[in-house]
């Protein structure tokens, strides 16, 4: 999300030669962003599963292009106009926020494979949302260059997180 060298750095596409900057921890705000659309969803009624899908497909695309916009039009726009390959590097970097949408929205698609009800369909999304917040704050840890005591603390401080959210979800419900 910034350039202040936490993010990993890889080869670009058909080796490039330009490197790719990935910051995991846009997917724990995306994964974090998805469990709270779920519960929101879940405490208007029952959403049909389509809906669901894109709600979190598209509020994650949403947000991913709010960071971009601020990437792009905050620092960068004050020091110089940002051209295609800053753009693209940026849309790059933020994407996470959209992958961590992906598992919760197909959670929800195979629930009916897995005969679950609306519930279970929101159960089942806010798990793999969770799950997914804790192994994107591993992630982001371990390319930061945490130690293991570090990586593990991350992990546990997002779990918290997941479980306040899912907590919320429990007390809207009452």
């Amino acid at each position: 999300m910034s350039d202040s060298g936490d993010a990993a750095v890889r080869r670009g596409p058909r080796n490039s030669g330009h490197p790719v900057h990935t910051d995991y921890t846009g997917g724990v705000y995306g994964s974090m962003l998805a469990s709270s659309v779920i519960v929101g969803a879940g405490t208007l009624g029952s959403f049909p599963r389509v809906e669901l899908v894109l709600l979190l497909l598209l509020t994650g695309g949403v947000f991913w292009i709010a960071h971009v916009h601020a990437q792009l039009f905050g620092a960068r726009l004050a020091q110089r106009r940002p051209d295609r390959a800053v753009v693209l590097r940026v849309c790059r970097e933020e994407w996470t926020i959209v992958k961590a949408a992906v598992p919760p929205a197909v959670a929800v698609a195979v629930s009916p494979v897995l005969g679950l009800g609306v519930q279970g369909t929101q159960w089942l999304a806010l798990s793999v949302a969770v799950t997914g917040q804790v192994g994107w704050s591993v992630a982001a840890a371990r390319q930061a260059g945490a130690t293991r005591h570090l990586m593990v603390l991350s992990a546990v401080v997002n779990l918290v997180l997941g479980m306040v959210i899912l907590s919320a979800k429990l007390w809207l419900k009452q």
